[in-house]
């Protein structure tokens, strides 16, 4: 069963930059870590869960219209790992942020990790 672990969270002030990662681990050798579509959710305090951030398999990202050009999505096969560069960081950007993984033969999220807290204030 995969399983997917957040780190990088904290507190940071408006303007300033965190980089979040997400191990991944649990794979079968079938189905590596490559072979998953991963993605950045985000939810904030009262509200639903937001996409963030995808990257495909390739390599190719997409990003929500309110985090592109400040937050940067990248992963490291070789190690099992996912990375959301953010900067820029805006007050509304305070949310528990979370990593989903689909393979690329499903068509649902079938792991999401257990978030890491982001909090963004003067």
């Amino acid at each position: 069963q995969v399983r997917l672990v957040e780190s990088g969270g904290g507190s940071v002030q408006p303007g300033g930059s965190l980089r979040l990662s997400c191990a991944a681990s649990g794979f079968n050798v079938s189905e590596p870590f490559s072979e998953y579509e991963m993605r950045w959710a985000r939810q904030a305090p009262g509200k639903g869960l937001e996409w963030v951030s995808d990257i495909s398999t390739g390599g190719l990202t997409s990003y929500a219209d309110f985090v592109k050009g400040r937050f940067t999505t990248s992963r490291e096969n070789a190690k099992n790992l996912l990375h959301l560069q953010m900067s820029s960081l805006k007050p509304e950007d305070t949310a528990v942020y979370y990593c989903l993984a689909s393979h690329q033969y499903e068509d649902r999220w079938s792991a999401r990790g257990q978030g890491t807290q982001v909090t963004v204030s003067a």
